[in-house]
This record gives structure tokens, C-alpha cells and sequence, in this order.
């Protein structure tokens, strides 16, 4: 099989823009999240030398552009990956708010398209198209909304959009835009990314099944006749021992119980994403055999959606699992750990300066 290993690596962290906590499933240990809070994190987060911070988009978080414009004076170096919504948001105003936000930023913007969510949450902001639909309106955002830019001036008229002589009065500090970044486990996710996108990011599966994974987007963009890059949202419970860490896992879901657990699982069911399907597969709902691949442990997908696995170990540990996503292709990594603000500190000691980062 042919590698495909990142020279550098990009290693991002996570504002809990949706709370914060010691436990899962639990209000025990449970903190406020406000923007003192979410502060202190991405304060930390640029101290320590994260590359950047990805903000979760949704109804249960805070707004994430609101966010970022916050955050931003606060911080020199950091990154923020924010979510834009196709549908819910139309190209031409994504693209005036992209290019301020990166103006107002220094060039410190990113962008995480986002097309799945549940359908019930989508309705709930007046959003009732179905999956297929929802990518196919992705397809046309993005042709409308990277042209723009890409400095061009845009007339076009597709089935959801419909734009005549669009134009950014400003431009973004960044040559053609921030990153886009993007994750979508089905067909027509991965063909949207194939066509469109700068960063594909997967949940954190096995290796094995990422590496069906990226070689399925690779093929898809190579037919496209363009390259994408890789990335993988995890979380992450390091600790001194191997041994402290595993117990440090089996703490955080300590006060989660089956009566949790099956609430929780009900509500991904409302859900036509092929990732959180998969993401739930992992583990069924059952807290037997949590550890699905040599350190990967599954138990935060039994509380939360979303991103559901954890590396648990030691820095050695921890770091031999990021090295084998490594050679698969991955170049950038998004971690987060209950509670994010010390854990954050915690791999940035444990781990982040033995890692190959830009």
C-alpha cells in the first residue's frame, strides 16, 4: 500500500462553545461556558502553540462566528475553524463574513463546511431539505462561494441559487480564502469534497477504516483532477501511565447511566448522517468492549454526538496511535478532553512538543 506521511503536522484543539465538565452524562463537575471561559482556553491554546481551535456549530452552541470575532483580539497566533452552513446561510453573505472575519483575524480563519445535522434540528431552523438535497445545495455554495473568494465576479443560476454580478468589496487576507475544511462520510459527501474542498476530515474511526476512507476521497478528488489533504477529530486522555489514563476514561463516564446512555442514543437516531451512524456503530450503545482499536476507546460516544472516540495511554502511547494515523495520510489532528481548559495543558506538556508540527 503506498504512504502518504505528512512532513509537519497541524495540531488543533477545541472551544466547548456548548459546555464543559469533569463527567459525562452528569452535572456533577459540570462549569459555566462563557465567553471568560471560552477565553481561557483559546488564551491557552495560543500559549501553548496549538495550531488552531475548532468551534462546534448548532443549536445546543454558542454562535461560532460570534465567537471567533470575540476570541480573535485576544489571541496572536491561533487559528479559528469556523462552521459555515450551507442552507442555512446563502453564499454571497458567507463569503462578505469569510473575508471580514479573516481581515478582522489577520488571516487566522478557517472554514468547516457543515451540510449533515439532524433533520429535526434543521427544522427547527426552517431547513427541510433531505440529505441528497442538502449536498447538492453544498455543491453550488461552494462554487459560488470560492469564486467569490477567489476575487471573481459571479453570475450564476442553479436550482437553490441564483446570483448576478456578486462581487467582495474586501477581500480576505489570505490568497483565495481561508482553508476549507470538511467532513461527510457518504457519496455524496465524499463527491462534494472531491470537488471542492482543501481538508477532509473524518471522525475517529479505526485505522483500518479510515484508511478505506482517505483512499476513497483520494480516488474521488483525483477523478476531479485535484488533490485534497486529511484530517481527524478525536479526543484525547493521556496521562503519566498507561494505566492512570485508562482510569482517567472510566472516570469521566463514571455517573453515566444505562437510562443516559439510552436517551442519549435515542436522539442519534433522528439523524441521516452517514458519519454519526458509523460513529454509533462503534460501540451500539453498549459500554462492553469500549477499546475498538488498540487505544481507541469509544465511551464518549455513549454521551454525546459527534465526535465519539478517545486515544487513551501515555505520551508514548498516545503518540504511536498518532503516527499510525500519520501514515495513512492524516496531517492534521483536532483534539479536546473533559475538562478542555487542563487538558488542554496536559498534552500540551505530555505530547505536543514531541509531535512534528508546523
Amino acid at each position: 500500500m503506498t504512504t502518504h506521511t505528512a512532513d509537519k503536522l497541524n495540531v488543533l484543539w477545541f472551544l466547548p462553545t456548548y459546555g464543559d465538565g469533569r463527567h459525562l452524562g452528569s452535572t456533577v463537575g459540570n462549569r459555566p461556558v462563557d465567553i471568560s471561559y471560552l477565553s481561557q482556553v483559546a488564551r491557552a491554546a495560543d500559549n501553548i502553540g496549538y495550531y488552531g481551535v475548532l468551534i462546534p456549530t448548532g443549536v445546543t452552541c454558542e454562535d461560532s462566528w460570534v465567537v471567533a470575532s470575540a476570541l480573535a483580539p485576544q489571541t496572536r497566533q491561533l487559528r479559528f475553524l469556523v462552521a459555515a452552513r450551507p442552507g442555512l446561510m446563502s453564499p454571497t453573505l458567507s463569503a462578505r463574513m469569510t473575508a471580514t472575519l479573516d481581515r478582522v483575524s489577520d488571516g487566522r480563519l478557517l472554514i468547516n463546511i457543515v451540510t449533515g445535522g439532524s433533520p429535526k434540528e434543521n427544522a427547527g431552523d426552517g431547513f427541510l431539505a433531505d440529505h441528497a438535497e442538502r449536498y447538492q445545495i453544498t455543491d453550488e455554495f461552494l462554487t459560488i462561494y470560492n469564486d467569490l473568494l477567489r476575487g471573481k465576479t459571479v453570475t450564476r443560476k442553479s436550482p437553490h441559487f441564483d446570483v448576478t454580478d456578486a462581487y467582495l468589496q474586501f477581500q480576505p487576507v489570505q490568497k483565495n480564502g481561508p482553508a476549507i475544511y470538511f467532513g461527510g462520510s457518504s457519496d455524496a459527501g465524499i463527491a462534494v469534497a472531491a470537488r471542492h474542498v482543501d481538508k477532509y476530515l473524518t471522525w475517529g474511526e479505526p485505522p483500518a477504516l479510515v484508511a478505506e476512507k482517505i483512499a476513497k476521497v483520494r480516488h474521488a478528488a483525483e477523478k476531479e483532477g485535484r488533490s485534497v489533504s486529511f484530517g481527524i477529530r478525536l479526543h484525547v486522555i493521556v496521562r503519566e501511565t498507561t494505566a492512570k489514563a485508562w482510569d482517567a476514561a472510566e472516570d469521566l463516564i463514571r455517573y453515566l447511566d444505562d437510562e443516559t446512555i439510552r436517551r442519549v442514543q435515542s436522539t442519534l437516531t433522528d439523524t441521516d448522517s452517514v458519519g454519526q451512524a458509523r460513529m454509533r456503530a462503534l460501540h451500539n450503545g453498549s459500554r462492553d468492549a469500549l477499546e475498538i482499536s488498540p487505544n481507541l476507546w469509544a465511551g464518549v460516544g455513549l454521551a454525546r454526538r459527534g465526535a465519539g472516540t478517545a486515544l487513551v495511554g501515555d505520551a508514548d502511547t498516545v503518540i504511536a496511535r498518532i503516527e499510525e494515523y500519520r501514515n495513512l495520510g492524516i496531517d492534521t489532528f483536532i483534539f479536546s478532553g473533559y475538562p478542555h481548559l487542563e487538558e488542554a495543558y496536559r498534552f500540551g506538556e505530555l505530547v505536543l512538543p514531541r509531535l512534528d508540527i508546523k
